[in-house]
């Protein structure tokens, strides 16, 4: 990373935030990081293998004076595409025509993606610039693969940085299909223990 210009973790730690890491005892560790440069600023093979598995994701936008808004988008796995080394994009569906984030990215394109895997109990957070797509091209381009919904636009998001949070305190959920899955497996199990018993009683 270039450490000639500002590190890209400057993103979040503003001089606010340093200041407090400061009155905390952090700062130390996080000063070595932007001697670094800070976090990752493009895509890489790791990012883009948990990107592939999300089917969940929470994006967060702010109004011109700063009112944030958090919204959860979700779809088949992998429903969030790498376009390219620096640029993530996904079709946006028709919802309940609040339009709250595409009024908020009108007039402010700073946003931030929340991913969670609950069931490996990993958390990724990007600092992303954002715009609205309404080009029919771009929008069949980030359908998700077999997508049937009607999508109004898309979402193209300009990657600034990236990094993961500690795994503490994420509750570990499994999806109902998975779970149904295990289910399966277990009495598939069971029936065959209980037909290897009659068998042996017989």
């Amino acid at each position: 990373m270039d450490t000639g210009s500002a590190p890209s973790s400057d993103v979040a730690f503003t001089p606010s935030v340093k200041r407090v890491q400061s009155e905390r005892g952090s700062r130390r560790s996080y000063a070595r990081l932007e001697e670094r440069g800070g976090w990752e600023t493009t895509v890489t093979p790791e990012l883009a293998a948990f990107i592939a598995e999300r089917d969940s994701l929470f994006l967060a936008t702010a109004n011109a004076s700063g009112q944030p808004y958090i919204q959860h988008r979700g779809g088949p796995p992998g429903f969030l595409r790498v376009i390219d080394d620096t640029t993530l994009g996904f079709a946006d569906l028709a919802g309940n025509k609040q339009f709250i984030t595409l009024g908020n990215l009108a007039e402010n394109d700073q946003a931030f993606v929340f991913l969670i895997d609950y069931v490996a109990q990993r958390r990724l957070k990007l600092w992303v610039r954002a715009r609205v797509a309404n080009d029919a091209a771009t929008i069949e381009s980030l359908r998700a693969p077999n997508g049937t919904a009607k999508a109004d636009q898309a979402i193209v998001m300009h990657l600034v940085a990236w990094d993961e949070n500690c795994p503490q305190h994420i509750p570990q959920l499994m999806s109902t299909e998975k779970v149904e899955a295990y289910l399966a497996s277990l009495h598939a199990r069971i029936a065959e223990l209980e037909a290897e018993l009659r068998k042996a009683n017989a």
